[in-house]
């Protein structure tokens, strides 16, 4: 047995490599959603105004997030259950940098990689020594840790939560105040997130993660430390998600410890899930499916769900592999 069995997808007879799933329809299909997102200004302002282009904003926001964990479900087969820990440090971080007088972008920046980087390092070397069912209690328990002290922060609005009354400057520029400023800003970090996650799926180091995924034991034959490479993969993808709660304190100007909260991690994975585990574009389509249909749902009933809840079972029961390969199929490609 050789690494190359580990580190090159190889094909069944008569099917498609694995790595189709990386190829130009999901890469064209991707580009397609970006550009429609960047055109989004231009059709809010004829039809929907400033509260559907917001309402995209948020979705383009936990979309970056739910990317980030796709890293892990998807391609690492680690289900974390805390990973909105790192979008509520993120946020804690800016707001707090903000309220102590930090207003440049690249110092907070700076802050929220270095925190929430550390964080992750210190939380996934714990959790990754577990597996299974004790891997999602652990990331869980670390989860409701970091949710219980930004809670205590008294001199911060502790439940209550702070509400912000400036946004980070770049280089004197309020990039970050304006609704376009910050509408771009966001999809820029959203279209560098799902390009990096893809080209790190398509690599060596992507492959590898992936062949874990299906045989721990076989991976560690060969000769790969299985445990540093899931470490770096849960390093990054908290990372991601810190600078999506950077954007998320810059969008709403307000900070709560309830966005790190154990619902928002399961809100999360049901994104994943929903849009197609270890999918160009799974995570992508389905944050944005679950934003806006909620929003749609809760204008007309305030149990919106209970339409909701069986819309998701139908999705998974009929739309095999996601959002993403119903697409696909539609479109005539995988």
């Amino acid at each position: 047995m050789t690494d190359r069995s580990v580190t090159q997808d190889r094909a069944p007879q008569g099917g498609a490599t694995p790595a189709r799933r990386f190829g130009d329809a999901g890469l064209l299909a991707g580009l397609a959603i970006l550009l429609v997102l960047a055109l989004m200004p231009q059709i809010t302002a004829v039809a929907g105004g400033s509260y559907v282009l917001n309402l995209v904003m948020k979705a383009m926001i936990l979309a970056i997030a739910a990317i980030s964990l796709d890293l892990l479900i998807g391609y690492s087969g680690l289900v974390s259950f805390g990973h909105a820990a790192f979008l509520g440090l993120g946020s804690y971080v800016t707001g707090i940098a903000l309220t102590e007088g930090i207003y440049g972008a690249l110092p907070i920046l700076g802050l929220v990689l270095l925190i929430c980087g550390g964080f992750a390092l210190v939380t996934g070397a714990i959790s990754l020594r577990t597996s299974g069912v004790y891997f999602i209690m652990i990331t869980l328990a670390f989860g409701q840790m970091l949710f219980f002290a930004l809670s205590s922060l008294s001199s911060y609005g502790g439940d209550d939560g702070l509400t912000l009354w400036d946004t980070p400057d770049l280089f004197g520029a309020y990039v970050f105040q304006t609704g376009s400023g910050l509408f771009y800003s966001t999809l820029v970090v959203l279209a560098l997130t799902w390009l990096a996650v893809g080209r790190i799926a398509g690599s060596r180091f992507g492959r590898v993660l992936r062949a874990g995924k299906e045989s721990p034991l076989r991976v560690g034959v060969v000769g790969f430390d299985l445990y540093r490479f899931r470490l770096a993969a849960y390093v990054i993808a908290g990372l991601f998600a810190g600078v999506a709660g950077f954007l998320m304190a810059c969008h709403t100007e307000f900070i709560n410890p309830s966005t790190a909260s154990w619902q928002n991690s399961g809100t999360l994975i049901v994104m994943v899930i929903l849009g197609g585990m270890g999918t160009r574009n799974g995570a992508l389509l389905g944050a944005l499916f679950v934003v806006l249909i909620e929003e749609a749902l809760s204008r007309y009933t305030v149990d919106w769900k209970l339409i909701f809840g069986p819309m998701l079972v139908l999705i998974a029961l009929f739309a095999k592999g996601g959002l993403a390969n119903l697409l696909a199929r539609v479109g005539g490609g995988r």
